[in-house]
């Protein structure tokens, strides 16, 4: 007898009729297909295409954003984010040190610093609290600029990241940012269909980044969206990421560094088809996660839910072992019995590439690396 079994016995009856559960697997239920095959048959399947033109348009629609910019991953609509906000080389970014690599490496790719600010235990997200105190204790305003007394570089941006789509504490953290006159970047990867106060997450700030990745709540197979209400900020981003080709008919030139970043069309066709069916996978991993939450109510763990001022998509569910020691136990029996769970990531401030960065106090994040584990979330 194992001490986790009947959590196993659960999640089994939830996903029946198969023998290895995963986290979290895409759905391909309505038009993915047609649409794909529709791509094909156009010839358009690159970085042109009616595909990829519609697709902004509906996650401008779905989000309230005014604009949205397709590109490949989730990252690199995180990197033209940071760099559209003015962030350059041997800037600091302030984010969180328990989030997903990408965070960190859109942020390096750049040539600047991430420094590290705790998170809050409800919400998983960049506290507001801890932000303001760092930048009380650590900062100066010099010419309506920021910069950190101690290392003397200017700090330039601040990165929250909606953990497994719990929003953070958005609305506190745009006035901290906007009391220190720094532009708010939202990393919105795992957050599509997430809401704040009834408003959607990555509409906040200056930007937001979604990702589409195969294992997110709609998938493109690899892909991700830059959003934002700023027109002239945009135009720049659909420009940069296309690799900053001036508009002609049959001449190729170029005004500036450019990225070839943007989405192709076919990947787009299958996020197209994908978004049609993002009200029903909403609704049914609600379902999902109000049957975790009233199984596990009288387990010796904790059910996360997110803060009572956000709406959750349910991207990833996850619970908050007692110790250290029961999550290793719960992670290995699950994962030995054909169920996937995993550890919330390693903390950026241990990562070897990182762990010199400055960081705060991180005593949550530090808590919750060595408690929270993620279990089966895909749509049934």
């Amino acid at each position: 007898m194992g001490k986790y079994d009947d959590v196993i016995t659960h999640i089994r009856e939830l996903y029946k009729g198969k023998e290895f559960v995963p986290l979290h697997e895409p759905r391909f239920l309505g038009n993915e297909k047609k649409y794909v095959d529709e791509c094909i048959d156009s010839t358009f399947v690159s970085s042109v295409g009616t595909f990829v033109d519609n697709f902004e348009r509906q996650i401008a629609e779905f989000t309230g954003a005014k604009y949205a910019i397709a590109t490949v991953n989730g990252t690199a609509a995180l990197h033209i984010a940071l760099m559209l906000s003015g962030v350059s080389m041997d800037d600091e970014v302030i984010t969180q040190p328990l989030t997903f690599i990408a965070t960190c490496n859109a942020i390096s790719y750049i040539g600047a610093h991430p420094i590290f600010v705790d998170v809050d235990k409800n919400s998983l997200g960049l506290s507001a609290e801890k932000l303001e105190d760092f930048l009380r204790k650590n900062t100066e305003i010099r010419k309506k600029e920021c910069f950190n007394k101690h290392t003397k570089r200017r700090i330039k941006a601040v990165v929250p990241m909606h953990t497994f789509g719990f929003s953070a504490d958005i609305e506190a953290l745009v006035k901290v940012c906007e009391k220190y006159n720094l532009p708010l970047v939202e990393d919105a990867a795992e957050s599509l269909g997430s809401y704040y106060k009834d408003k959607h997450t990555g509409t906040f700030g200056l930007f937001g980044a979604f990702s589409f990745n195969g294992n997110k709540i709609i998938t493109t197979g690899g892909g991700g969206m830059i959003v934002t209400d700023n027109e002239d900020l945009a135009k720049k981003a659909k420009h940069i990421t296309t690799t900053a080709k001036v508009n002609h008919p049959w001449e190729y030139n170029h005004d500036m560094i450019g990225y070839n970043y943007r989405m192709p069309n076919i990947n787009a066709a299958l996020g197209c088809a994908q978004i049609e069916a993002l009200p029903e996978f909403l609704m049914r991993k609600r379902q999902l996660a109000m049957d975790y939450k009233s199984f596990f109510e009288d387990k010796p763990m904790e059910f996360l839910q997110g803060s009572k001022e956000s709406v959750s998509n349910h991207w990833l569910n996850a619970v908050v072992l007692k110790s250290l020691e029961d999550r290793n136990v719960f992670l290995q029996e699950t994962n030995n019995q054909g169920i996937m769970t995993r550890p919330i990531w390693k903390l950026m401030s241990r990562v070897k590439m990182f762990e010199n960065a400055q960081k705060a106090n991180l005593d949550n994040a530090e808590w919750l690396e060595d408690r929270v584990v993620n279990i089966p979330s895909s749509v049934r």
